[in-house]
């Protein structure tokens, strides 16, 4: 069937599927997969320790894919300590760059003569027009669904994809509670030409950096079994529920500033859990579809899925 959408033409893709940054997970090896697959995979600029290293990672993908990816940069908690690793990014003519969790203006006046595709994430409609004015070749929106961080509203898929459809004329791609072909289908029937997926890409064999412990609570956790965390200090972020996220809900109640809460939402307290498997000593972070995640893939295997099971939809509904 052809899956030509406004996204596959902008991001030259085969199938409108893009993997979410996924800090500290997203590296070569799955934005690799991701890509050869037929989707766009990601690097995730801000896990890495310097622009060199990012220089390093974007070799290693393009040594495993001749295919388009993209970088992303989560941007709201770093400063201005992002700018070197977009020069990177302009300099070695990366085909995307994403940007997540804070104001993109700044990346925006950095890539202005660049030809790289700049989408932003966004969990508002005025966000999203805002991106648009900016120059944004087009939205990902993250209902509250989605596992990381989310918008302070609790607006979910369902009716925030709509909503930005209607208020923006760039392409729209979904994000937040997909991870199969039935989910895929349903963000097409709110008016996206795309979706992001980032959970369902943990739980997948090249998401190599991720610790079988963290794979495994992934399969063995419900819809029900995730959390929000952070939203006390602004900056609300869903989890995988445990003895430790309950902690820091317990912080929230008592205590609710940065200063109390930043030992426990660090960067390593979150690689304890993904990477090292100490779930009693860190968090992971997940999406309600953990709901839907019953096995761990290839990314190949997971999206000739998502395909097939696509397009049982579109020939059962005549598309």
């Amino acid at each position: 069937m052809n899956w030509e959408t406004r996204i596959t033409k902008l991001l030259n893709i085969q199938y409108p599927i893009i993997q979410g940054g996924l800090a500290y997970l997203a590296y070569a090896e799955l934005a690799a997969a991701v890509s050869n697959a037929g989707g766009l995979g990601q690097i995730t600029a801000m896990s890495l320790s310097s622009p060199d290293e990012l220089r390093h990672e974007i070799e290693k993908v393009r040594a495993l894919t001749n295919k388009p990816f993209g970088v992303n940069f989560a941007i709201g908690m770093h400063g201005k300590g992002y700018q070197g690793m977009v020069e990177v990014a302009k300099e070695m003519e990366v085909p995307v760059v994403t940007m997540t969790g804070g104001n993109p203006a700044p990346i925006f006046e950095i890539l202005k003569d660049s030809s790289c595709k700049k989408l932003v994430l966004v969990a508002a409609r005025r966000q999203a027009q805002k991106a648009e004015e900016l120059g944004a070749d087009a939205v990902m929106v993250v209902g509250q669904e989605g596992g990381g961080h989310l918008g302070r509203d609790d607006v979910g898929t369902m009716v925030l994809v709509p909503q930005v459809v209607d208020s923006v004329s760039i392409p729209v791609i979904a994000s937040g509670g997909i991870g199969d072909g039935r989910g895929w289908m349903a963000a097409h029937a709110l008016g996206a030409e795309g979706i992001e997926m980032g959970t369902r890409f943990i739980a997948t064999k090249e998401c190599v950096h991720a610790s079988q412990a963290y794979k495994q609570a992934l399969l063995s956790s419900t819809e029900a079994d995730t959390t929000v965390i952070k939203r006390s200090i602004g900056a609300p972020a869903r989890a995988l529920r445990n003895d430790f996220t309950e902690g820091i809900l317990a912080i929230e109640r008592k205590t609710p500033t940065y200063e109390a809460l930043k030992d426990y939402i660090s960067g390593k307290a979150n690689k304890r859990f993904i990477y090292d498997g100490e779930e009693s000593q860190g968090f992971g972070w997940a999406g309600q579809v953990t709901g839907l995640i019953s096995d761990v893939p290839t990314v190949a295997e997971l999206i000739e899925r998502m395909v097939v099971q696509a397009e049982a939809i579109r020939i059962k509904w005549g598309q």
